[in-house]
């Protein structure tokens, strides 16, 4: 009960971050990418306060053996960059900006019930379902 508690206050408290900082609004990602046009750089305050805020976090996480709720910690082992990794986040940030949505804002944006969003989210549903698919067969 309690970890389904904390799950549901960090995810309450990620989509206010998602809110308030505008990462919900496309037109505001897509101007961030605008640089020859009407380039918006406040979301580049947004990803370096994540940048910190991850940091500081991942510091204090190395050193510690189990979570806050006892679980043993999970923390990325590979610092490997190789083609999967570049093709991956290629993939992800064109997506990003021809849409202009990534997976935690779409979510949380389903419930304005704007199209763009409603036919987002289960094209990103099948692309998830497809490279499982993938995977599974070059494994």
């Amino acid at each position: 009960m309690i970890p389904s508690i904390a799950a549901l206050l960090c995810g309450l408290l990620f989509g206010l971050g998602l809110i308030l900082s505008g990462m919900g609004n496309p037109a505001k990602v897509q101007n961030f990418l605008d640089f020859f046009g009407r380039w918006d750089p406040s979301l580049g305050f947004v990803m370096g306060g994540a940048i910190a805020v991850g940091l500081i976090a991942f510091t204090w996480a190395k050193r510690r053996r189990t979570a806050l709720l006892g679980d043993p910690m999970q923390l990325p082992a590979s610092t490997v960059i190789d083609r999967k990794l570049l093709t991956g986040s290629a993939l992800f940030g064109i997506g990003w900006g021809l849409a202009g949505f990534c997976p935690g804002p779409a979510l949380m944006n389903l419930a304005t019930l704007t199209p763009q969003v409603w036919l987002f989210v289960p094209a990103m549903l099948v692309g998830m379902w497809a490279h499982q698919l993938w995977a599974a067969q070059k494994s």
